[in-house]
């Protein structure tokens, strides 16, 4: 039993196992064995999945049973949990993205078909040369004679829960030093369906979101380093709390509580903070169903460990038992999509071209990216001689555009070429639904990556018609499209390119095309050179995370190399070389005036029918950029992640209050993204928010504090030594710089509100005149 609350553990209760087995990372008790997943080049083992078996019946582990040695090519990132499947006839375990998909894998669910698909070359910072699949979850026997892949792509999932259908969730890691770039993924929840590609990719080559040969995720965290996750079932909580999913954050010492509601045949989330800690480098967890309680571990990378129990004090059971969900009678969605990924596993017969083109409706344009995802897996298991009429005898452009993604991607011989044709079909402009239209573009960006170079009369034509398009309505279109042009090596890209460059507002969107421009070598003016090269002085001013500034030095050492010798002028060649001196950001090449300290007396009377309609989307998502807002905060898919996501925050604030929220950022401060207030010995004291906690380099011991005092800077940290601290204080001053407002006019503050309140909806109502 466990000692009372704050009782030590009695050391002589702990048994150590005597056996070769060390740095385990991932432990499980199945088939009569302990399973332990070893993480470590510097084990006596070596990285690989063990079984410790007892051989007398002593109650002792005396034998180790190699199930899988694991090529990993670092450290923290390789092999982690194990877990045993819902059917009790198997293991499921998790590697991240430094251990190597074993090369005699038996079978994949995930269509083997992985890539890089960059039209343009990366920038790579991290893990260089490393190339898909990489970061995967597969299902062994006990015996370890299989090692069946569910899916890939993702970046460092270090553990993983099964809820009570059987449905398997991961929390997956961020890369931090990509922050503040287009590139950037937060932390996420994912729903692992089988076959599935998440997308994770070193450097810039990460999929986007809106890429339909990778599946996305439940929902969005934010910065963070994942460890430990566990459903709430068996707690003694409140109803909510026992069908929720627990996952812990180590850097910022956070465990969040994701509640999670069925969309279609996957899942939607949000999450909420439900515990923390300054520090709190929270590593695992559970619930023990002997006492209803939650247990934690705290440590890791040398820091003080600790276990902590997690309590309700209250009638627990008060609510009565968590509500089951239920579903719309008769669309079991869910069964619908097993259905489909039961053709994906070993030994799955293969369909009809009758049966293929039944299939062929699960690619409708419904709400259910999870059961387009599986059918287009299908699909791809299959040779694509037996769809492939049906891909281009289709006039549906969702449809279409989803099978040609698959087609691309198959490489069946002449593929690329009728790809590119059944593209230009269709009538780019009068596609409604941007997804559609983006899905047209990723299936001409797989054409090109897996097809090579088109044929001199293709590629006008494929020119012919993008010229036509660009630059489009969204960011997302602008950036695929910058892109394929760059690759095709357009003679009228860049002044277009340079356009959006400068009117762009947000720094994430600007490095996309500055990113993409930088091979060019044809079609530049000497004013748009020097004009390019300006951007990229400014540009140093931007902010990100620890490789942002690298990230910026490639773009400017491939652009220089794009100069011919013949153009390099002296007055070019003064922008060579990055500015010595740093400023504020500035996101346009012309400074905008202070207009005025606006404070609320002055604006809450535009309210109300300010927002009744006649807004202006674009003038709106620009004052996102003005306000420096993208620098913490992600909105529809971009942005930082540092401060809340404010996609969804129309159902949180009224008008009043999300304008007070930027006027007056210090009337409420939220817990979960407040500062802390550290006093020192010395007597001074530091303001900020933990990014991280190492043991001393020294090796002296003590923990030191990575401690970030301005967000909009978040690459730059102050490090404070514990054994310094006096005291760890909520500050109750915002992290949210003052006066963001002050050079914009209150027709733009009214856009921005409106861009705001309606989550990137350029149809909704407050912009219809």
């Amino acid at each position: 039993a466990p000692p009372p609350p704050g009782k030590p553990l009695d050391p002589a209760s702990i048994e150590r196992i005597d056996l070769p087995v060390g740095h385990a990372q991932g432990l499980c008790y199945a088939f009569d064995s302990l399973y332990v997943v070893v993480n470590s080049r510097h084990s006596e083992t070596g990285s690989g999945v063990f079984r410790l078996l007892d051989t007398n019946s002593d109650d002792k582990f005396d034998k180790v049973v190699v199930i899988r040695r694991l090529e990993a090519i670092g450290g923290e990132h390789g092999p982690h949990a194990i877990l045993p499947s819902p059917d009790g006839k198997g293991l499921v375990v998790l590697m991240g993205n430094q251990t190597r998909l074993p090369r005699d894998f038996t079978h994949s669910r995930v269509p083997e078909l992985w890539g890089e698909d960059q039209l343009l070359p990366p920038m790579e910072h991290f893990m260089k040369g490393v190339r898909a699949p990489v970061g995967h979850i597969a299902r062994i026997d006990p015996e370890g004679q299989t090692w069946e892949v569910i899916a890939t792509g993702f970046r460092n999932q270090y553990d993983g829960a099964f809820n009570e259908e059987g449905e398997l969730f991961t929390y997956d890691a961020d890369m931090e030093g990509d922050l503040n770039t287009p590139w950037y993924r937060p932390t996420r929840i994912n729903h692992v369906i089988s076959g599935a590609d998440f997308g994770w990719r070193t450097g810039s080559a990460k999929f986007a979101d809106h890429f339909r040969d990778s599946f996305g995720a439940v929902v969005d965290i934010g910065p963070g380093s994942p460890t430990g996750v566990c459903f709430g079932y068996g707690a003694k909580f409140p109803g909510k709390y026992r069908e929720a999913l627990f996952v812990c954050d180590w850097s910022y010492g956070k465990l969040y509580a994701v509640h999670l509601s069925e969309k279609g045949s996957s899942y939607e989330g949000r999450f909420e903070e439900f515990a923390s800690g300054a520090p709190f480098p929270l590593t695992d967890i559970l619930i023990n169903p002997k006492d209803g309680a939650m247990y934690c571990i705290v440590g890791g990378r040398r820091v003080q460990s600790g276990l902590y129990r997690v309590t309700y004090r209250g009638n627990w059971n008060a609510g009565g038992e968590a509500q089951e969900s239920t579903r719309p009678p008769g669309q079991n969605f869910r069964g619908k999509r097993l259905v489909l990924e039961s053709l994906l596993g070993e030994g799955a017969r293969q369909l009809s071209r009758n049966e293929l083109a039944d299939l062929w409706g699960n690619l409708s344009p419904d709400d259910d990216r999870a059961l387009r995802h599986a059918a287009r897996a299908v699909l791809e298991k299959h040779p694509a001689g037996m769809w492939r009429e049906l891909v281009l005898k289709e006039e549906n452009c969702h449809r279409a555009g989803l099978g040609l993604i698959a087609l691309a991607r198959a490489g069946a011989p002449g593929s690329a070429g009728d790809v590119m044709n059944k593209v230009m079909e269709f009538d780019y402009a009068a596609i409604r639904a941007e997804q559609d239209r983006l899905n047209l573009l990723r299936a001409l960006t797989l054409a090109l990556t897996r097809g090579g170079k088109p044929e001199p009369e293709i590629r006008l034509r494929v020119l012919r018609w993008l010229d036509d398009i660009y630059p489009a309505a969204s960011a997302r279109e602008n950036r695929d499209l910058t892109a394929l042009l760059a690759s095709l090596e357009s003679p009228s890209l860049v002044p277009r390119a340079m356009m959006l460059l400068e009117t762009s507002t947000s720094q994430e969107e600007q490095i996309t095309y500055a990113m993409n421009l930088r091979f060019i070598k044809e079609g530049w003016s000497p004013p748009l050179r020097l004009q390019y090269f300006q951007w990229l002085a400014r540009s140093e001013n931007y902010n990100g995370g620890p490789r942002f500034r690298g990230y910026l030095s490639d773009i400017r050492r491939d652009a220089i190399a794009s100069v011919p010798a013949g153009e390099r002028t002296a007055e070019l060649k003064k922008w060579f070389r990055a500015p010595g001196e740093k400023g504020p950001a500035q996101f346009s090449s012309k400074p905008r005036k202070v207009v005025k300290d606006w404070a609320m007396e002055d604006l809450q009377g535009l309210l109300g029918a300010g927002l009744e309609g006649g807004r202006n989307f674009a003038n709106g998502r620009r004052m996102f950029g003005i306000g420096s807002c993208h620098a913490c905060h992600r909105f529809d898919g971009e942005g930082g992640a540092v401060g809340p996501d404010l996609t969804a925050v129309h159902g949180k604030f009224s008008p009043y209050d999300l304008l007070e929220s930027i006027v007056v950022p210090e009337a409420e401060v939220s817990d979960q993204y407040g500062a802390s207030a550290f006093t020192l010995r010395d007597g001074s004291q530091v303001v900020g928010r933990i990014m991280n906690l190492n043991r001393r380099r020294d090796g002296t011991g003590g923990d030191v504090y990575r401690i970030t005092t301005d967000m909009m800077r978040p690459n730059e940290t102050r490090a404070v030594k514990a054994d310094e601290i006096v005291s760890i204080e909520p500050s109750g001053i915002s992290m949210m710089p003052p006066g963001l407002l002050s050079t914009m006019e209150d027709s733009d503050i009214l856009d921005l509100l409106a861009y705001l309140l309606s989550s990137g909806d350029r149809d909704d109502p407050m912009f219809k005149n």
